[in-house]
Parts: structure tokens; sequence; C-alpha cells
């Protein structure tokens, strides 16, 4: 027995040595090492796994020949293609489970693995004043766009982005009287296990990195509570005279969804220069759009503490919205000023002209942080402990538009709570909460949301409601505690005229809309002026206080 069991383990060390062999193989494949990088990146894989040698390729340990499978003498790695995958994670999973199986890993949760993924891809990885230097030598021959593709795909093939749980989330468009609004339901972040969360509470806090934002957070080892960073890369940009960085998100919710942060952790703020700093990315990005959310709480974003922007290569529903109504300033007769058809408020200002848009900008910033409307709830400061605490600002969006002109899309906000509305009077009210409780930041701002996870299960359930899988007993039928109370009063208002006889196709269908319907309802409360003929006649109020005109209707 001792001598199968110990025949057992030298199979598993097998495969996972030719395993080594084939990420290594990849990562020359796809460009992220050199074939003078293979020893020293297979030797660093094989000291982390406790491997003591690489694999031998003897016939019938790995399903390969030692023929097509033996490392050569040069260095390289002599896997096959063929049993080369696209994407390191399979590869990766056999040896994370080789290493749990060998005591390399502490708890074999989904924490602990990526924290060791992370660092066996840095082992992988091109030095950070590589990836740099190859960006711009990139930029320089080939155009800005193909250095972005690279650099994207770097991301990809290092698993820093993880395109297997990106994957896993839902994702539809759902007509909308504002146009098709984007929805996805998302999966693709791992939850705590329970013996993480036990842990944290014994952990010894540590403030470095500062946030997750940071650039320091490049290569670092990671814990807990805070991910592995050994494959990330970020580049440098200048950005109005001062060093930013430009990375790609871990978790994509749209193609080449980027972060620019800037290089010193300061808190966000909006202000003249935030427009000129977006001004100064495009102009760099051209293809790509940039904004930042709002800098104060509830309406701002999840990470207040860091001055950042988001960016990508997509068109939002907001940026296919047409303009409505058009005004005129007559110090700035060359840009077009417009209120936009969205659920929230939006000014459009476009122009040939940088600065005459940043002028603008500038003034409609400074009049909406001063401006109240009390007969619209619009209050831009209020007391509190003899502290005056402002509530009026705005989330940034600007691109370069299909005539080649800057444009740069304003949307009020206004982050005043009350007695009926605690979590803000311009936020999701509580009766669609049952769908969308959280802030309204950038990404949905611009019409794509982001529902919780939950969500998934929850639809799932509805739908055999509409179907007749399930009996529905009117909503006293789901009692507090039931995962689908909340969505008691939704159901019955669903059920009554489908008479729970839809196809599961059209119980999908027609969930499907009406949550597009519910997100675009959410965006509605989140607007300050409202779509009705009140809150219109306030928002052209509020463009006369600045100074525009009626140009159009």
């Amino acid at each position: 027995m001792e001598g199968l069991e110990s025949r057992s383990e030298e199979m598993k060390a097998s495969e996972a040595a030719r395993t080594v062999e084939q990420l290594l193989a990849f990562a020359l494949r796809q460009g992220m090492i050199g074939p003078l990088d293979i020893c020293s990146a297979r030797n660093a894989l094989l000291e982390e796994l406790g491997l003591s040698e690489p694999w031998n390729g003897q016939a019938g340990e790995a399903g390969e020949n030692s023929e097509s499978s033996r490392s050569n003498e040069s260095g390289e790695s002599g896997e096959s293609s063929r049993s080369v995958p696209k994407e390191p994670v399979e590869l990766l999973n056999v040896l994370l489970d080789y290493a749990w199986e060998n005591g390399r890993l502490e708890a074999n949760t989904v924490t602990y693995r990526d924290l060791l993924d992370a660092k066996l891809m840095g082992f992988l990885m091109p030095r950070p004043s590589e990836v740099a230097r190859n960006f711009r030598e990139t930029a320089d021959q080939q155009g800005i766009d193909s250095a972005t593709d690279q650099f994207y795909r770097l991301c990809i093939d290092s698993n820093y982005i993880r395109m297997d749980r990106i994957r896993k989330n839902d994702y539809w468009l759902a007509p909308t009287p504002y146009g098709d609004m984007e929805i996805t339901i998302n999966l693709s972040k791992p939850e705590k296990d329970p013996v993480e969360i036990a842990r944290l509470r014994t952990m010894k806090h540590s403030s470095y990195p500062q946030c997750l934002l940071c650039v320091e957070n490049v290569g670092y080892a990671g814990r807990l509570d805070h991910p592995a960073r050994q494959n990330l890369r970020v580049l440098p940009l200048t950005i109005d005279g001062e060093t930013w960085y430009f990375q790609y998100s871990p978790y994509v919710y749209y193609n080449e969804h980027c972060i620019i942060l800037n290089e010193k952790h300061v808190p966000m703020q909006i202000s003249e220069r935030t427009f000129r700093r977006l001004f100064d990315y495009i102009q760099q990005m051209p293809h790509y759009f940039v904004g930042s959310n709002a800098d104060l709480p509830i309406v701002g974003g999840s990470i207040l503490n860091h001055d950042h922007f988001q960016g990508g290569r997509h068109k939002f529903p907001m940026e296919l919205a047409p303009v409505e109504r058009c005004f005129k300033a007559a110090s700035v007769p060359d840009v077009s000023i417009g209120i936009v058809q969205w659920p929230m408020s939006v000014v459009r200002l476009s122009g040939r002209s940088r600065e005459d848009v940043l002028k603008l900008a500038d003034q409609v910033l400074a009049s909406w942080r001063a401006y109240s409307d009390p007969a619209a709830d619009i209050l831009s400061a209020t007391v509190q402990s003899d502290v005056t605490v402002p509530h009026n600002t705005v989330t940034p969006i600007a691109r370069f538009n299909a005539a080649g002109e800057y444009e740069l899309d304003l949307v009020l906000r206004n982050n005043r709570t009350s007695e009926e509305h605690p979590d803000g009077i311009f936020h999701p009210h509580e009766h669609l909460h049952h769908i969308k409780k959280e802030n309204i930041g950038l990404i949905e701002v611009m019409g794509l949301a982001v529902l919780p996870g939950r969500l998934q299960e929850e639809l799932s359930g509805i739908a055999r409601y509409l179907t007749g899988e399930e009996s529905w007993d009117g909503a006293d039928g789901l009692v507090t505690g039931h995962p689908l109370h909340k969505h008691a009063a939704w159901i019955s208002e669903l059920v009554s005229p489908s008479g729970a006889s839809l196809t599961r196709q059209a119980a999908a269908g027609l969930l499907e809309q009406e949550v597009g319907i519910k997100f675009s309802q959410v965006l509605e409360d989140a607007g300050v002026f409202k779509r009705d003929e009140p809150g219109q006649a306030a928002f052209d109020r509020f463009l006369g206080s600045v100074g525009f005109a009626l140009a159009c209707e």
C-alpha cells in the first residue's frame, strides 16, 4: 500500500509539473514572457508549489509522449500547442488543487486560492517599466487603439481580469421609454467564506496600501481583506500636469472598463480641474469615454477617498439618447447646450473648442453648487449641528462625439435626505429597493444597471409563479423571511395579467423587460428635475439662471 500511495504522490507531482510547463507555454505564446525568461519563471513556480524538479516528460504520466512535451535544451517550454488552453484558468485550478493537497494553501477557499493564483501569474508578468515601454512603443508605431488592445489582452491573459467569472454575469437589453437599458446581474465577485470571515475578526489591521486604488497595489501580495495584485500592471499618464495611472478593472462591467487614478491618495473632488483632466485624458485616448463619480456621499461612488475616473470603449444608452431641448449662451455661441432625453437630469455641452466647452462647464457647476429651488425640493445646502453641508454636485462624462467635437455630459446630483426618504430624496425610493437599493454611480447613471446577484435566483422563483409551476396565493402567502417576500406586490402585478400561464421563455422575457422598466424608474428617482411638466419647467429655470436661453424644443 505504501508503494501505491508513493506512486500516487509521484503521479500528482508529475501532473502538477507538467501543468507548470503548459502554463509556461501559455505565457510564452501570449507574449507575457520570452524564451530567456522560461528558466527563471519555471524555477519560481516550482519553488512556490514545492515541486523538486520540472516534468521529465515520461510517457504515460500525463497523456503526452516525451518527445512532444519535454522542455528543450534552450530553456523554452516544449509543450505542444494542442495541450495549451486559450486561457490560464484551468491550468491554475490544477496547480491550486495540488497546492491545497500538499499544504501550500492555508485553506481551500476562493480567497486563499485567489491569493496564490495571483502570485503564480506574477511570476509570468513583465516588469511594470517594460509594460509601460511596450505600450508607448506600440502607441507610437501602431496607434493608441492597438496599444490599449495589447494591454487589455495582457490583463486578461494574466488572469487579473477574471473572464471566467465575468461570463457568469447575466446581461440583457431592456426596452424603456428612454431607449434600451443595459441590465447586468453581478455574479462575478465571490462571496467571503464563513471561515475567512471568522479569521478576519482576529487579523491585525493594516493600512497598506491605503485603498484598492493606490498605485502601491502593483505587485502587492494581498491578504484576506485585500486582494493580491502581483499580476496588476498600470500605465503612467500625465493629466493636467500631474501623474495619474491607467489600469483596467478586474471585474469589467463593459468593454475595456478602465480606471484612471490619481498618483496621490486624495479625496474625490469635482471642480473645474476635473473637467480639464477629463478632456486631457480623451485627447490621449480619443477612442475611449471617461467620467467621474460624484464627490458626495449617497450620489457618489464606493471609493470617495481616492480621486479617480472610469472609462472604456463602450457606448452607453445615455450617450445614444437625443437632446430634447436646445439652449444657447450669448457669451459662447459656438457651443451646443441641450437637455438630454433621459430619466436623470443631464446637461450636454458640445463644441469644437475645448476651452469654450470648459468655460460653460465651469459656469454650470458653479451655478448648480449654489442653486436652490424649494418648489422642486432642491436645496444647495443645509445647516446641520452649526455646520453648512453642501448637497449639489455633478457626475461628469466626457467623450468625442460622432462629429469629432468635445462633448461633456453633466448629470446634476443632490444628496439631501428627508424623513420620507432617509436614504436620499434623489435616490431609489423604497418601493424599488427590492430591485435596487444601492447608490446610483457613474455606470448606472449612463444606463447600465449593476444589480445584486441575489436577483438571479429570485427572478427564477418569480418565473415559476408566472408559468403556474407554483401556485400564487396572493401577496399574503409570502410571509416575512421568504426569499421573495420583498417582491410580493410586484409578483401580484405580474401574475394578474398573465394569468400564471406563460411559457418559461415568455416568463423570462417578461421579467427582463419589467426589470428594465424598474431600472428606468430607479433613474427617474435619482433625477433632480422630474420628467413631468413642473419638473421640466424647473429644469429650464435652472438653465436660465446659468445664463442660457432656450433655442429650440
